[in-house]
């Protein structure tokens, strides 16, 4: 059986919330409305929580880092409890304080 590639397809939107994403540095957090705006497209959190929930290229684009505004941890595909497990390994080996 031949190994076959298979072919993902994101849109121009994802490809630049991915792109956004991935310029968040280890150990720290931005909002969606943060991405939103940084895309050029400030109204559209829900949309950019959407595209990283189908994230296709975790952990290299790192969307666990991204949060709600007021705070909280916002969803994520692989659970609300990982995404904070992960924030706060990464928090930790930076040093800051963990929540």
């Amino acid at each position: 059986m031949k190994n076959k590639k298979k072919k993902i397809r994101i849109t121009e939107f994802e490809k630049k919330v991915y792109a956004a994403c991935k310029t968040i540095p280890y150990g720290e957090t931005r909002t969606y409305a943060w991405l939103a705006k940084k895309i050029g497209h400030p109204r559209a959190c829900r949309a950019v929580g959407k595209a990283l929930h189908k994230n296709p290229f975790a952990p290299a684009v790192p969307c666990h880092r991204v949060i709600c505004s007021d705070g909280s941890a916002g969803g994520f595909a692989g659970g609300v409890s990982n995404k904070k497990r992960l924030l706060a390994a990464e928090k930790k080996a930076k040093g800051y304080e963990v929540f």
